[in-house]
């Protein structure tokens, strides 16, 4: 049996399991495993404090991750830029890279999808260079980030080829009204019954991925599950947070970009939550370029192991995540759990 969904088919994937981008931090190896067992793998808008710091540009970054995937295989791929209004290498990237990817033959064969976030969803097709590699023959198909129905609607507009539907249970940023994933998919897939979609926070086993197709979704993306994989860039100590934690280990506490869902730990339980975008937005303007750097060095720090003091980006799903294991093994296991739980439903028709 195999899962076929309008996912699968419009990224000619395997499996419908996309791994969600998770930057500033490194995610290549974990795209070419999670991309190699199937599902598509997604290089995150990787910049690290350190990486800023040294002046290293995320276009040259991104260039190298791409390369060294398609260098490691032969399967689709995707790619994430936060178009925030804080990421000031945005207008960059969205210019840079569909002319990096239009002008490197591999690369544009395997490149399938470009997933934007935390920002406007017009940036990237706004873009001329990203049109160029639409009318170049490109398979590429633009997504964007939607942690609410009102800005599901700002994605339609936009003419966006699919949404992620990411609710309040993920980890990283999440929006102000905190929905779950169960009613905003459902707010989104009665507005929009068959538009692309592909539903993240929460996911992580195959009921998880049973539930999400029977809704109406396409796919999931899965950030904590694959986290908690053997090949993922993140720290030993990072991922071993995973397995003994209990769902009601997170908090959401003021991020970068607003609420923004951690693991409870010395960092995360000092920090408070803003409770609009004018709140946050009026913080923003007392900030000092050292207030940055700081922030900046919490991410890293618990990236690369210390999960005391740092920021350590966790979903609740790490409640339902008992193990650490290869890309390969998560995404077999859950597309047959998911395959069997769908079965199981189907025998209540009569």
């Amino acid at each position: 049996m195999v899962l076929e969904t309008n996912i699968t088919k419009m990224l000619g994937i395997k499996h419908p399991i996309v791994a969600a981008p998770m930057g500033p931090f490194y995610t290549t190896e974990l795209t070419i495993a999670v991309s190699e067992a199937g599902g598509l793998g997604v290089l995150s808008h990787s910049a690290l404090i350190s990486d800023v710091l040294a002046r290293k540009s995320p276009v040259d970054i991104m260039k190298e991750n791409m390369l060294k995937v398609v260098e490691h295989t032969d399967k689709p791929f995707g790619f994430n830029i936060r178009t925030s209004r804080r990421e000031i290498a945005a207008i960059e990237l969205v210019r840079d890279i569909p002319r990096f990817i239009r002008e490197t033959p591999k690369v544009k064969e395997q490149c399938v999808y470009a997933i934007t976030s935390a920002g406007s969803s017009r940036t990237l097709p706004q873009s001329k260079e990203y049109q160029k590699l639409k009318e170049s023959g490109s398979n590429i198909k633009h997504f964007h980030v939607a942690p609410a129905l009102w800005l599901a609607d700002k994605c339609v507009t936009s003419n966006v080829d699919g949404m992620v539907v990411t609710g309040g249970e993920g980890g990283g940023h999440q929006s102000y009204e905190k929905v779950s994933t169960l009613v905003l998919l459902q707010q989104v897939l009665k507005k929009y019954p068959d538009f692309p979609i592909i539903a993240c926070g929460g996911f992580a086993t195959g009921n998880g991925l049973a539930a999400a197709l029977a809704l109406g979704a396409g796919a999931i993306a899965m950030g904590s599950r694959f986290i908690a994989s053997n090949e993922s860039e993140f720290h030993e100590t990072y991922k071993n947070v995973v397995p003994p934690a209990r769902a009601q280990d997170t908090v959401l506490v003021t991020g970068a970009l607003g609420p923004i869902r951690l693991w409870k730990n010395e960092y995360s339980l000092h920090h408070g939550l803003v409770t609009s975008k004018e709140e946050k937005m009026a913080e923003e303007s007392a900030f000092t370029a050292e207030d940055i750097i700081e922030e900046g060095k919490a991410y890293e720090a618990a990236y690369k192991g210390d999960v005391n003091s740092g920021a350590v980006l966790l979903g609740q799903s790490i409640g339902i995540i008992n193990s650490l294991k290869n890309a390969k093994d998560i995404v077999e296991e859950i597309v047959q759990d998911a395959e069997n739980r769908l079965k199981k439903a189907h025998t209540s028709i009569k």
